[in-house]
């Protein structure tokens, strides 16, 4: 919603701006077409030639998210450090052995089921039945682990950045192509010398809005979108990051209550719930 009425204001003060002042709206509306093809047609051809398959799909896939609201809400933050916290007081009442069937195949467990939030998300499940697995197996210290989930954190980090990268290559090439429609529609001005002046005139403004749209698709539309992107993104990185704190925390011998504390503590303060809404929740979760 919110990049729409971005949208709406910019290219409404932009246009809104020149019909105002007198400008002749109907030379850009009668070449916009034709640039718009141009710019956007070379500009499509290069960001498939520039990307491999899976980032051209990750990058469509983020494009489509950038018009929806963000999954990474208090809510779900509370789920999920309510779903820790049953994992981590089954593990410390009943040893680490009873939660051994929760992580071999957490969509069948109870405890991922109680919340489907989070335990029916793909990525969540497995970080955290990964590293649970590497706990009941005992095989390696926290060091070791926490290292582990650095490297993962990170691996996730530049994989999910790549359509960012992607659409902000793309962007700074727009205003490029736009100056490639406009020099194009000299040429073709330069071969119409012999044209009455308000014909050599209308051709002349018309390629100028080569440029000119060139550089707001650049900077009104591409450039915006690549930087919502990268904020989910990050977003995205911080519940990860939200349970590693957790595990680790669990690991080094704190009790479950305080260890969703530790992971609390990481998360952005605009989704961070208070102390008394997580206990409240946890509570409520465990009553049910």
């Amino acid at each position: 919603m919110f990049v729409i009425i971005g949208w709406v204001v910019a290219l409404g003060c932009v246009f809104g701006v020149f019909i105002a002042h007198g400008g002749n709206i109907g030379v850009v509306l009668k070449a916009l077409p034709f640039e718009m093809v141009t710019i956007m047609g070379a500009a499509l051809g290069a960001f498939i030639a520039n990307n491999q398959m899976k980032v051209l799909k990750a990058s469509a896939a983020g494009l489509i998210s950038c018009f929806k609201g963000s999954k990474y809400t208090k809510a779900r933050y509370m789920e999920l450090m309510a779903l820790l916290y049953d994992i981590l007081q089954k593990a410390r009442k009943e040893g680490l052995m009873s939660i051994e069937k929760d992580v071999e195949d957490p969509h069948n467990s109870p405890l991922f089921q109680k919340y489907p939030t989070v335990g029916g998300d793909h990525h969540v499940s497995e970080f955290i039945t990964d590293y649970l697995r590497m706990m009941v197996s005992g095989n390696l210290n926290a060091h070791e682990i926490e290292s582990l989930m650095d490297s993962e954190i990170e691996t996730h980090h530049h994989e999910a950045h790549a359509p960012v990268g992607a659409l902000q290559r793309l962007a700074g090439g727009l205003p490029a192509f736009g100056i490639v429609a406009a020099v194009l529609g000299v040429v073709n001005t330069m071969g119409s010398v012999g044209q009455p002046p308000a014909v050599l005139g209308a051709m002349i403004g018309s390629a100028l809005v080569g440029t000119f749209l060139g550089i707001l698709l650049s900077y009104g539309i591409f450039e915006p979108l690549a930087g919502l992107l990268e904020q989910k993104v990050d977003e995205g990185g911080k519940e990860l990051q939200c349970i590693k704190t957790t595990l680790l925390a669990s690991m080094q011998g704190y009790a479950p209550q305080v260890a969703i504390e530790f992971g609390r503590k990481v998360l952005y303060s605009t989704e961070r719930p208070t102390f008394v809404e997580l206990e409240g929740h946890v509570k409520g979760k465990k009553a049910a």
